[in-house]
C-alpha cells in the first residue's frame, strides 16, 4: 500500500491533530475499523497513482484526514495535499502543477474560463468549476497578559489591523469593554505574508461592514504597510503566540490557547462557533453569473444579523469539468465525492473542528463532483 507524506505526518501528529487512529493504522497496514461510508467507503481497485492538491492550509487538517480515509478504501492511490496557501493552490492548479486545488475563495467567471486554463490539466474547452467542501469562521486571535475577555466591532478591528489603534487601552477598545483592565501595551497585528484566501475572505469582512475605515477592497494579499507578516496559518498563529499585545487572524481551529476575540454582530457580541458560521453559508445567495449549473459559489453575507458569525470562510476545492486524462479525472472525481458527501464532511467535523456543509449543500456539491469526468 501506498502512504502519502501528507497522511504519515497525519499519523506522527496524531496527538495534535486528532486524526483518527483508525485512519492511521489502515495506512500502515494495521487494520482499524471499518472503512467510512460515503464517497470514501466504495474503493475502486481501478484507482490508481497519485493524486496531487495544492492550496488553503487553512484545510489542512481537514485535508489530512480526508487523504487518508480515501487511501483506506483506495490503496493503491496515494494523495497529496501540500497546504501552501489559497494563491499558490489557485496557481499550480491554473498551470497544471496540481490535479485540484484548495482555496478560500472561489475563482472568478474569469479565471474558470477555459481560456484561463491553457496550461492545466483540463481537457481543451472545459472550463473550471468551484465545489464548497470546507465552512469555518475565522477567529481574532490574540496574545494580551492580563486579558482573558476581549469584545471588538468591525470598525475598531478594522482601526487595529489598519494600524491607526496602536495600543490596548485606546479609548474605541476601551468603550467596548467597560470594566476590563486594558494596558498600555503596543499593538502588533499579524497578517498573512503570502496570498492567502483567509485574508481576503478577512477584508473582504471589514470593507463589507467597516468601509469608512477599512478602504481597501477585499484582497488575498495585505493592502495596507506596517504590521507583521508570517506565513501561512501556522505563521500567523506562532507570531501571535510568541508575543504579547499580539493580535492576528487565523481559521478558528488553529486558535489552540490563544484568546479568541468576541465580534459585535448587531447588538450582541458573538464567538465563532461552527454552527454560526454554517448559518451565514445557509443565509448566503448565489453567485450564477457566466457559471456552469456545477460551478457552485456563494457569495458570503458579511452583513447578516442574528445568530451568525459573518467574519467566516468557504473553502473551496477547484477542479477541471473534464480532464485531459481520464484516469485523474476518476482519482478526482472519487475523492471529491466523498470530501463533500455526509460522511465525508462529519469525518473532518471530528477532526478539523470545522461546521458542516448543509444536507442540501453537501447533496449538491457531491452530485456536481459526480459529473467530473
Amino acid at each position: 500500500m501506498k502512504i502519502s507524506r501528507l497522511s504519515v505526518a497525519a499519523c506522527a501528529a496524531v496527538a495534535t491533530l486528532s486524526l483518527g487512529l483508525s485512519a492511521c493504522a489502515a495506512n500502515e497496514g494495521g487494520g482499524g475499523e471499518a472503512a467510512p461510508a460515503g464517497g470514501a467507503s466504495s474503493g475502486s481497485a481501478s484507482l490508481t497513482g497519485t493524486l496531487s492538491g495544492v492550496g488553503a492550509s487553512s484545510a489542512a487538517t481537514a485535508q489530512e484526514t480526508w487523504a487518508a480515509a480515501f487511501q483506506t478504501v483506495n490503496p493503491d492511490v496515494t494523495v497529496n495535499y501540500s497546504p501552501d496557501g489559497s494563491g499558490a493552490g489557485r496557481d499550480a492548479f491554473a498551470g497544471g502543477g496540481a490535479d485540484f486545488a484548495g482555496s478560500d475563495r472561489a475563482l472568478t467567471a474569469e479565471e474558470a474560463s477555459a481560456a484561463s486554463l491553457s496550461s492545466s490539466r483540463c481537457a481543451d474547452g472545459s472550463a473550471a468549476i468551484d465545489l464548497p467542501i470546507y465552512v469555518s469562521p475565522i477567529a481574532v486571535i490574540y496574545k494580551l497578559e492580563g486579558v482573558d475577555d476581549l469584545k471588538l466591532d468591525a470598525e475598531t478591528l478594522a482601526g487595529i489591523f489598519k494600524g491607526d489603534i496602536k495600543t490596548w487601552d485606546d479609548a474605541k477598545i476601551k468603550a467596548l469593554n467597560e470594566g476590563a483592565t486594558l494596558p498600555s501595551t503596543n499593538i502588533t497585528a499579524v497578517h498573512r505574508a503570502d496570498d492567502s484566501g483567509t485574508t481576503e475572505n478577512f477584508t473582504d469582512y471589514l470593507h463589507t461592514v467597516a468601509p469608512s475605515v477599512w478602504d481597501a477592497e477585499a484582497d488575498g494579499e495585505w493592502p495596507f504597510p506596517g504590521g507583521e507578516a508570517a506565513p501561512q496559518t501556522s505563521g500567523v498563529v506562532d507570531a501571535v503566540s510568541n508575543g504579547n499585545g499580539t493580535i492576528g487572524y487565523a481559521d478558528a481551529s488553529k486558535a489552540g490557547d490563544l484568546g479568541v476575540a468576541q465580534i459585535k454582530v448587531g447588538d450582541k457580541f458573538l464567538e465563532p462557533t461552527a454552527d454560526a458560521a454554517a448559518a451565514v453559508v445557509d443565509a448566503s445567495p448565489r453567485d450564477t453569473e457566466g457559471r456552469s449549473a456545477n460551478d457552485i459559489v456563494v457569495t458570503l453575507d458579511r452583513k447578516a444579523e442574528g445568530d451568525v458569525y459573518p467574519v467566516v470562510l468557504l473553502s473551496y476545492a477547484i477542479a477541471c469539468e473534464k480532464y485531459e486524462d481520464p484516469a485523474v479525472a476518476a482519482k478526482v472525481k472519487g475523492y471529491l465525492s466523498y470530501v463533500a458527501s455526509a460522511k465525508g464532511q462529519q469525518d473532518a467535523v471530528a477532526t478539523a473542528k470545522m461546521a458542516p456543509l448543509s444536507e442540501e449543500l453537501s447533496t449538491e456539491v457531491e452530485a456536481a463532483a459526480a459529473k467530473i469526468s
